[in-house]
């Protein structure tokens, strides 16, 4: 009842004399920093709007145009070449003003005018110099004049700080390659894998799809890129995550995991409070414009759909990589965004919680979190009658989710609840368990790898664009939602946040978070559930990605590593009479061919999202074409990304090498394929995140993973003197931390 007491902000009582009004003075000053706080938002949203409106040029460089303008008044030279005259005459009312004041207003508007002008000249100029990817194909040390003259002009004309957005009008669109170049290029990526019947029966198919119906849909996409801002992402976004009908737990949700080597303090609570509170640091550079684009990280939901009765293309394997779209009564998934969310909520042994961010008009301290956080472990109580699983819901088909949602989660209580849980600004799991790397047990890394994927599969909201998992040893971990971003935008967030809670918040000798507790702040609220007995008991090739982020909007591509020299190295590997003077070249070739393929997806000649958007098209005209029809339905075995690291540059690995990340991973593609996640660590680690199905019995992700040490070890020993002269130079790029692989 005191909890209760404390949220009083006035009371009343009616006497026979009148009315007595008691106000809270605490409430009234919370109140009136809530309302200082949200106007210093809005000026310094206003504030960064201009900023970004007008750069690459800044507001005061207007008045030196203006003042330029004026003085060449007063010197009798006229710049604009008689336009000033011009605007002077056609001046509307210029019978009541003051020929000296038609003269300024005149310089103003022609100042302003060519201001304007030069800012989109210098939009268009860095456009331009945006879109050259030279050097990108330089070899690595080496830069030619010309990618120096470039890098010289891009620095003059990006101007000084750019924001979020200032770049976004000065990024170039996506290009759509030619359909001969994707053509050759996806026969070139096919050879190795086919024999040369099944060969000849492809490039046929692609011969015919060439001269018939390519053209047609080539036409429909140019048109979509000059429209579009971006003529892939839309429908990657729509076609391979929002339609799916498959759950999202394991096919799409990715998982990043903590430091590997260190967790800064072994109490759960402290550590929780600690990373929220750097994560509302960095949702406030977000929201005021200091961080490169991030999108839709916090305050995002992916909300289930039903079928609209609309016959659209539906794929029929969710996964960052789609097989195959058949025309089904379509339903589609949404991606809900909001904007200044004030709580997030908390899962713990079955009961939700909510926990309000603010207080006084500013975030809560580290101190203040992990109060509240330690109130929830402490709470005792049971949960409520089919709340444990609940969120199982989120882990299952998407449609009998849907179904659910509206059907009973639409009104009372429940909706309250979820409403609390989907504008949440993310969801925060406080696990009743311990995880992370044990050097002393082999299998550690397994286990906290399937916690951060899947957990109990009713522990995480999937739904929501991220999960923080916090265990009871204080190591964390985030499950992603993968719609709305790709993996290397929590990758920043991440490094953000763990090198502030290390290196700037930090914690008491006793582990706690640093600062006074405040006990005042009103408990966490239970979310209140009524879940009737009807709903119970019925939910129980080679693809490595790329990014396109040098493009406005631009996600991935596909890197199809399986080429024929990478084939041809791998067979002198297995081949006992070959030389290792001749494996080493061979290697070197493959890499070479990989390495210029990878360039090639990153500057938008890639295969796979031109193929993809041609299907989609093809689909929308009614158009049949066994060739596309045969690529986008060839599986992926095999299914590959890394995890980028040092995005930031905030911790120096070299000084302080136990606060390296673990990276993170993903689900398999095929039932029948591993799903190969790696992350590398400066020179001498890389750790791989290996997934793959129990109900195959031909795949076994351990096994894959001794298959990849004992490669890398295989390969680290060509590089020796007496087979390559560069053995210094290259070998220290391949080797493994003490001769050990992490896996």
């Amino acid at each position: 009842m005191a909890e209760a007491h404390q949220a009083v902000g006035f009371q009343f009582t009616v006497r026979p004399d009148g009315v007595d009004v008691k106000l809270s003075q605490e409430v009234i000053k919370n109140i009136y920093l809530s309302g200082v706080t949200a106007w210093e938002k809005r000026a310094i949203q206003f504030k960064n709007g201009i900023l970004t409106g007008v750069y690459p040029a800044s507001p005061s460089s207007w008045l030196i145009v203006v003042i330029a303008m004026m003085s060449s008044l007063y010197i009798h030279v006229d710049p604009s070449l008689g336009m000033i005259d011009t605007i002077k005459d056609n001046l509307p009312h210029r019978d009541y003003i003051s020929v000296q004041t038609q003269a300024v207003l005149s310089a103003i508007l022609f100042a302003t005018g060519l201001w304007l002008f030069l800012i989109y000249l210098l939009r268009y100029t860095l456009k331009a110099l945006l879109s050259y990817h030279g050097w990108i194909f330089e070899s690595h040390g080496k830069m030619s004049t010309s990618t120096k003259v470039w890098l010289s002009l891009v620095k003059i004309f990006s101007g000084r700080r750019p924001l979020l957005y200032s770049f976004q009008a000065s990024l170039p669109r996506l290009p759509v390659p030619s359909v001969d170049d994707t053509i050759h290029r996806y026969l070139e990526s096919v050879r190795p894998l086919l024999d040369s019947e099944q060969y000849n029966q492809m490039e046929n198919l692609a011969i015919d799809f060439k001269n018939s119906k390519a053209a047609q849909l080539q036409r429909y996409l140019i048109l979509k890129s000059w429209w579009g801002t971006n003529y892939v992402s839309d429908w990657w976004e729509e076609y391979i995550y929002l339609r799916g009908r498959s759950p999202i737990m394991v096919n799409s949700n990715f998982y990043i995991m903590d430091l590997l080597y260190l967790t800064p303090t072994h109490r759960q609570a402290a550590r929780a409070g600690n990373v929220v509170h750097a994560m509302l640091r960095y949702r406030r550079k977000l929201e005021r414009g200091e961080l490169a684009p991030m999108e839709r990280i916090f305050n995002t939901t992916r909300i289930p759909g039903i079928e609209t009765g609309k016959k659209l293309l539906r794929p029929l394997i969710l996964s960052s990589v789609h097989t195959s779209f058949s025309c089904w009564p379509l339903p589609a998934d949404t991606v809900q965004h909001l904007t200044d969310r004030k709580h997030l909520v908390v899962y713990h042994k079955g009961r939700f919680f909510q926990v309000w961010l603010y207080t006084g008009g500013r975030h809560l301290l580290p101190s203040e979190l992990e109060t509240q956080f330690q109130r929830i472990l402490n709470d005792t109580s049971e949960p409520q009658l089919a709340e444990l699983k609940l969120a199982a819901l989120t882990a299952g088909n998407r449609v009998p989710w849907a179904r659910a949602r509206v059907k009973y989660f639409s009104q009372g209580r429940n909706k309250v609840s979820l409403d609390a849980i989907e504008s949440a600004a993310f969801f925060l799991t406080l696990d009743d368990e311990p995880q992370g790397y044990d050097p002393a047990n082999p299998k550690s890394l397994d286990s906290y790898a399937k916690s951060l994927l899947h957990g109990k599969c009713y522990d995480r909201w999937f739904d929501k664009s991220f999960n923080l998992i916090s265990y009871t040893n204080g190591k964390m971990g985030v499950n992603v939602e993968h719609s709305w971003a790709d993996a290397p935008i929590v990758g920043h967030m991440w490094e953000y946040v763990l090198a502030t809670d290390c290196f700037q918040l930090g914690y008491t000798e006793e582990g706690h978070c640093k600062g006074d507790v405040n006990k005042g702040l009103p408990h966490p609220t239970r979310l209140q559930w009524q879940i009737s007995k009807e709903d119970q008991g019925v939910f129980c090739l080679t693809y490595e990605s790329s990014m396109t982020r040098m493009f406005r909007d631009g996600r991935t591509e596909t890197v199809r590593s399986c080429t024929s020299e990478a084939v041809a190295f791998v067979r002198a590997m297995e081949d006992a009479g070959a030389t290792n003077a001749q494996r080493l070249a061979l290697f070197r070739k493959a890499a070479d061919k990989h390495q210029n393929m990878y360039r090639l997806a990153m500057t938008g000649s890639g295969i796979d999202r031109h193929l993809f958007c041609l299907y989609i098209v093809s689909k929308y005209l009614g158009v049949d074409s066994p060739f596309l029809k045969k690529v986008l339905s060839e599986p992926w075995k095999l299914s590959t990304s890394q995890t980028p690291q040092q995005q930031l540059n905030l911790v120096d690995i070299n000084k302080f090498p136990k606060y390296v990340g673990a990276g993170g991973g993903f689900g398999p593609v095929a039932d029948d394929g591993y799903g190969v996640s790696y992350i590398i660590v400066g020179e001498n680690l890389i750790t791989f995140h290996i997934s793959s199905k129990f109900s195959s019995p031909d795949t076994d992700s351990f096994r894959f993973g001794q298959h990849i040490g004992r490669a890398m070890l295989d390969i680290q020993a060509l590089f020796k003197p007496e087979n390559d002269k560069k053995t210094v130079e290259h070998t220290e790029h391949v080797q493994l931390e003490n001769g050990k692989k992490h896996i």
